[in-house]
């Protein structure tokens, strides 16, 4: 993916000097392990490392790797500000709003809960923003097998997918029937919303394509692979358990990977109604 001397976004919001906050007695390869664990186990350790402390007061170093990450983020995002701005009107004959994104480094806090990396990438609908500890990259390349630039492009565009179906007013009526529902059919329409985010993924690398000829050879295996490899079989397997379907929240890895493509390869918002399909 060619994005470096590119258009940044100025939806940036970037909390990362500020750090971990606190004082509590885990150490740094101690968060790094809670945070393994609770990622790979599906459980918030956010409350663990609100306690924890960086060491070094409250003013947090940023290094190249750091401010690079910034920047590429920044490039995606503003890549993503287009897309929907041009796809919105086209399609579905409405403006298109942006959302905000929040970096951070070990631990924030957002209208929805705090954000960690335990948590991982998330959007919060109370304030339409997006949260994102860019070190989430680093555990996609080394813990997950999911490296690449488009990978890390494909996490954003994924997260700036919730906003859109935010927009359209899509997130909000399905988060109100999960909560009237019960836990196993809470995580089925929990599922219809990632995979319909991983869809609109699709369309915005196709029309990223077009509009910038920023893709390389290789970035779309790249963002396949990384939805393949975050599939809730997946990630059940890669912890020691065996998959329960009835617990899933996103998809499988064939399904992700599958609706991914479909937006790929369609470029069409109506192609993207998971909640429509009778198979997913």
């Amino acid at each position: 993916m060619q994005w470096k001397g590119r258009r940044g976004s100025g939806n940036i919001e970037d909390r990362r000097r500020a750090g971990i906050s606190g004082g509590g007695a885990i150490g740094g390869v101690g968060v790094l392990a809670v945070v393994i664990i609770g990622y790979f186990l599906g459980i918030d350790v956010t409350p663990l490392l609100e306690g924890t402390s960086t060491g070094s007061g409250s003013q947090t170093e940023l290094t190249a790797a750091d401010e690079q990450a910034g920047q590429f983020v920044s490039v995606t995002l503003a890549d993503t500000e287009e897309v929907w701005g041009h796809v919105f009107p086209e399609q579905i004959g409405q403006p298109y709003q942006p959302p905000v994104l929040v970096l951070y480094k070990g631990v924030t806090q957002s209208p929805c809960g705090g954000a960690s990396g335990a948590t991982g990438p998330f959007y919060c609908p109370n304030d339409q923003k997006i949260y994102l500890d860019t070190d989430f990259f680093t555990t996609m390349s080394r813990e997950l097998g999911a490296g690449g630039d488009f990978a890390a492009a494909y996490v954003v565009a994924h997260e700036v997918a919730h906003h859109v179906q935010d927009e359209l007013g899509i997130l909000g009526q399905a988060n109100e029937v999960r909560q009237r529902a019960s836990e196993a059919d809470s995580n089925a329409i929990s599922v219809r919303i990632e995979l319909q985010a991983d869809c609109l993924s699709g369309i915005w690398a196709r029309e990223a394509d077009a509009r910038f000829g920023t893709l390389e050879a290789g970035d779309v295996e790249e963002a396949v692979n990384a939805a393949h490899r975050i599939g809730d079989d997946t990630l059940q397997r890669n912890a020691g358990r065996t998959p329960m379907p009835h617990t899933f929240t996103h998809g499988t890895s064939d399904q992700r990977a599958r609706w991914f493509l479909r937006g790929y390869k369609t470029g069409n918002l109506d192609q993207c109604d998971t909640f429509a399909a009778r198979k997913l």
